[in-house]
């Protein structure tokens, strides 16, 4: 008979268990809401499995997004119940399962379950599926509640499915799940007072993983402050392990015990924070945002906020993705704020300004939103949906980035290119449980190198090695072969599951499941001479030893990463063959070398171009292999530096590899390099007379005014429609100095309306002269197409009284009235009203300074006249 602890009685959640049953018990599906702290983690699976000796025994699988929230949870609802975690209560994380035969309750990542879904669809034996957190929106949490919607919908609609959120926040959920009834659960909260601590200093926004030292220094000292106004322990969010460390630092005389929480703690690490201070010594505990919801701290009546977070970003065009620092949101803040109100009173330093808090986001992004989704698309396509479009998504992915990762399982071989259907190879490498191009370079690499070899160097590049391994792949694998520390435990586990799954994957060997339709890859299988080919021994490692670490490390970097294979420019950079640059750290090993693979890489505050983070040493034979797709051989003519260049180039992507000059181009070739002349430099290229930029200007005025039939005589109008009015004259050019002589008027004449006839009208709506009352033809200027401009000396406009107007009257040309020595002297386009009030002043500053011109007091009724008064009396 188990026993539960006191403490179970007293969880909040337990007076929304009646409710969460029945709904369980009618719709078979329910949205939990609960603030953190009531035990809708860790009281209301034991509930559900019918350990409280209330109900009926059941099988209950909890998804959590964290592996430290998975262990954590599976061990505090073992201690209620007076058990070791792997009896009444287990977990399963990536690398380790802790389970017993007569586990009722199983607590496991998201991932995990998502392997779990695509080897068993009906979840034999599964009664419950509660999701964590969903509140997060983590990407495979979303995924999985879209799976478990298609199972109860398709295979087992008597499964019950429970989506836990920290927020009320709820509707999107239940709409997913069905309309599901939302329960709400009330937890016992204390009032939390806010303490504005801003920097006195500006400090700079963070940028990718940066984050300036002046906050994590202000952030320490918040924390000193608040251990010296307030009583408990204190909490303090910080987005990253490296920022944990740095603040950690800089607190080790405080009179407190410094703990730091985030996914790479260790297990006694994670348990000494969550039991609680043994000898009511105070502790200061440094957290990721996993401690926002996913576990709950005793003894916490102080957090102090840095107001950031991490959340993932992926730029398509260059390759690269990664964790950026953003500002956390308003959700988040109030999340991290309620911690030190669960025990009792408490209150939160916030490290911004007030004045900030109302412009920060209103909620997480959800991951669907920002991240790759290379996995993503091959969990969907191994589910039978490769567009997602059938599934029971809160966001639909962008379409963007599921083209981007549509090309990258295409490239790998792991969808068939036309239906997008996962093949046999796809199905392999879902199962690893690694992105796709790890899983890739996994697989190939490991008939080549052996499993073993294989596995290590994949094991280093799905969890990045500390930055103190260096930016050396080879020498990082070595560091952390002899390692003692958090990260080389973690890396042999992995290390381990990956060797079983590359070993399966050997030749002879094969994964369970349903085999799939193959498809051929690109060529891309590495040739004889890069590596020698290893037989891989029982152990999995190489029986030919498969090449010196260098290489072996940039071979398996190389295949995750075929597109950051680089060349050295003979500058200290690369160039990536997706046509990034990039740069190694002085002193790197790197250093020197003529190709490398760069497995990580980001782009510092200001730089031009990439820095590698880490990478391997490769040779050309490797790059051009593990890049085939991206190899190519032909002619080129190019508009470079100001003329055309002519070439016959092997490249592997933006990287040139032999180049030689090409002395008889082909016609199209040199037509096509003129044209990005043309596109670059513009149509100034051509030979332009003062008519034909005149008559430019004249047709854009026009078109401006009237629209079509006139063309549109812009740059890229001219060069969209570059066929109907430089041909034949560009066909036959072969070099700049052709296109200086193709006469741009007369091209242009080619554009004009002549099939309707309105070319002929050209003069009458757009003359270039036009007569004014002293008898004098005056050249209009078009070259404002708003409103043309007529230049012209004041006495000859004499009686006049309406300005003259173009384009069949519609507008008026801006008169500038000139002096007698042709400078302005007035500006109008009203000449009426200037006669009547502004030439009264004129003619008083002009007159005496232009005496020999006549300046009549009532120039409407004057004469029009060019001459002067001596002139006009003869």
């Amino acid at each position: 008979m188990i026993r539960l602890r006191n403490e179970a009685l007293d969880l909040p959640v337990r007076d929304a268990l009646p409710a969460l049953r029945s709904a369980l018990e009618g719709p078979g599906s329910a949205v939990l809401c609960a603030p953190p702290g009531t035990g809708k983690t860790t009281l209301v699976p034991l509930a559900l499995a019918g350990l409280l000796g209330d109900g009926p025994l059941r099988r209950v699988v909890v998804a959590e997004p964290r592996r430290i929230a998975a262990r954590a949870a599976a061990r505090r609802m073992a201690w209620l119940l007076g058990e070791k975690a792997g009896e009444s209560v287990g977990y399963t994380v990536r690398g380790e399962r802790v389970v017993g035969r007569h586990a009722r309750v199983e607590v496991v990542t998201t991932g995990v379950l998502l392997q779990r879904l695509q080897r068993d669809q009906e979840l034999a034996g599964v009664d419950v599926v509660i999701i964590d957190e969903c509140h997060e929106r983590h990407l495979d949490a979303d995924t999985v509640a879209a799976f478990l919607v298609d199972v109860r919908a398709a295979l087992r609609p008597e499964l019950r499915l429970v989506a836990a959120s920290a927020t009320t926040d709820a509707q999107g959920w239940a709409r997913i799940l069905g309309d599901a009834p939302v329960v709400e659960a009330y937890g016992t909260s204390y009032p939390v007072e806010v303490v504005w601590a801003p920097p006195v200093r500006p400090v700079r926004p963070p940028h990718g993983m940066r984050v300036d030292p002046a906050l994590l220094t202000h952030v320490a000292s918040v924390v000193r402050r608040a251990l010296a106004e307030r009583a408990g322990d204190v909490l303090c969010f910080l987005p990253g392990v490296g920022e944990i460390a740095r603040v950690a630092g800089q607190l080790g005389d405080v009179p407190a015990e410094v703990l730091q929480v985030h996914g790479r703690a260790s297990a006694q690490v994670q348990d000494a924070v969550l039991a609680g201070s043994a000898d009511g010594a105070r502790r200061v505990v440094l957290a990721t945002s996993v401690a926002e919801s996913s576990l709950t701290v005793p003894g916490v009546r102080v957090v102090v906020d840095s107001g950031l977070a991490r959340e993932p970003r992926v730029d398509h065009a260059r390759g690269l993705s990664a964790l950026t620092t953003v500002r956390a949101s308003q959700a988040s803040g109030r999340q991290r704020a309620g911690r030190a109100g669960r025990e009792a009173p408490g209150a939160v330093y916030r490290c911004w300004a007030e004045a900030e808090d109302g412009r920060l986001p209103r909620f997480p992004a959800p991951e669907i939103k920002l991240a790759d989704l290379s996995a993503f698309a091959l969990q969907t396509a191994c589910w039978g949906d490769p567009d997602a479009s059938g599934l029971a998504l809160l966001d639909p992915p962008p379409g963007g980035a599921m083209a981007a990762a549509r090309a990258v399982l295409t490239a790998v071989g792991a969808v068939a290119p036309e239906s997008g259907r996962v093949t046999d190879r796809g199905a392999r490498m879902a199962r690893v449980g690694l992105h796709p191009r790890l899983a890739r370079a996994l697989l190939d690499a490991a008939p080549l190198i052996g499993a073993r070899r294989s596995a290590e160097v994949v094991a280093l590049l799905s969890e990045e090695p500390p930055r103190e391994y260096g930016d050396d792949l080879a020498a990082a694998w070595r560091e952390a072969r002899r390692g003692r520390d958090g990260y080389a435990a973690r890396w042999r586990t992995e290390v381990r599951r990956l060797t079983a799954a590359a070993e399966a994957s050997l030749p002879g060997t094969s994964l369970p499941g349903t085999s799939l339709p193959e498809t051929s890859l690109p060529e891309t299988s590495l040739p004889e001479t890069s590596l020698p080919r290893a037989a891989s021994t029982p152990t999995g490692h190489s029986a030919a030893g498969g090449g010196s670490d260098e290489r072996v490390a940039g071979l398996v970097a190389a295949l995750a990463f075929p597109e950051r294979v680089a060349r050295g420019r003979g500058d200290g950079t690369y160039l990536m063959v997706n046509g990034t640059r990039a740069e190694v750290r002085p002193g790197s090993a790197l250093t020197g070398a003529e190709w490398v693979a760069v497995a990580v890489a980001d782009r510092p505050v200001g730089a031009g171009h990439a820095r590698v983070l880490l990478g391997g040493h490769i040779d050309e034979d490797v790059a051009k292999s593990a890049a085939a797709p991206l190899y190519g051989e032909g002619d080129e003519v190019a508009w470079v530096d100001g003329d055309l260049v002519a070439r016959h180039v092997e490249r592997l992507g933006a990287v040139e590899l032999a180049v030689r000059p090409l002395k008889k181009p082909a016609p199209a070739l040199v037509r096509e390099g003129l044209l990005a002349g043309l596109e670059e430099e513009g149509t100034g290229l051509l030979h332009w007379s003062q008519g034909a930029r005149e008559l430019r200007e004249r047709l854009a005025f026009l078109h401006r005014h009237l629209g079509a039939p006139w063309p549109d005589v812009s740059e890229s109008a001219l060069h969209a429609r570059v066929d109907e009015w430089l041909e034949p004259e560009l066909s036959k050019a072969r070099r700049r100095a052709d296109l200086r002589r193709i006469d741009a008027g007369q091209a242009l004449n080619r554009l004009l309306p002549w099939a309707t006839g309105e070319a002929t009208r050209l003069d009458a709506l757009a003359p270039e002269r036009v007569a004014v009352p002293s008898g004098s033809r005056i050249r209009i200027d078009y070259s404002d197409p708003e409103q043309p401009v007529l230049a012209v000396k004041l006495q000859e406009m004499f009686g006049l009284a309406e300005t003259p107007r173009i384009a069949d009257g519609g507008v008026p040309v801006l008169v500038h009235l000139l002096s007698p020595a042709g400078r302005p002297a007035a500006v109008t386009a009203d000449l009426a009203s200037f006669w009547r009030d502004g030439y009264r002043a004129v003619r008083a500053e002009l007159r005496g300074r232009y005496p020999k011109h006549p300046w009549p007091e009532d120039p409407a009724a004057a004469q029009a006249t060019r001459f002067t008064n001596a002139r006009l009396r003869r």
